[in-house]
């Protein structure tokens, strides 16, 4: 076996996409939508009257990516558009009905999901979940 230092990388990539095709299965069964469209959901649930520029840093996305993801999630009305009380270019996202509708259908099905890789990681679970949070906010630039 090699290295795990020099296959953590691969095995990050491998992992995430692992991941990503599980989660998206199983969110578009419970709620007919994708991990992606679940975060913008979350975020948005968050950060009530956030614009898309706000959700693309939040998301770690560019603009034109959560333009396209917005798009999407107005068209299936599960987030509203709104005017920015101050920038005259800027919309607010707001959750509609049934975009609120979604999340509780689909939060049995995270939950166990999370539960699984709970049980899958068993006491390295918050260190590892440590450890995916600052790779996630890391910014090899600085």
């Amino acid at each position: 076996m090699a290295d795990p230092d020099q296959r953590l990388f691969f095995l990050l990539q491998r992992a995430a996409h692992t991941l990503r095709l599980a989660a998206d299965r199983r969110c578009l069964a419970a709620a007919g939508i994708t991990t992606a469209q679940l975060g913008a959901l979350y975020a948005v649930r968050d950060q009530p009257g956030t614009t898309q520029r706000q959700l693309a840093r939040t998301l770690g996305l560019r603009e034109s990516a959560v333009t396209g993801l917005v798009g999407r999630l107005v068209a299936a009305d599960m987030l509203t558009r709104g005017a920015h009380p101050d920038e005259h270019r800027a919309v607010v996202l707001e959750l509609s009905t049934r975009g609120t509708e979604a999340l509780a259908a689909v939060q049995p099905e995270v939950d166990r999901f999370n539960a699984e890789l709970h049980d899958l990681l068993g006491d390295g679970f918050d260190s590892t979940s440590e450890a995916m949070h600052r790779l996630a906010h890391w910014n090899p630039a600085e």
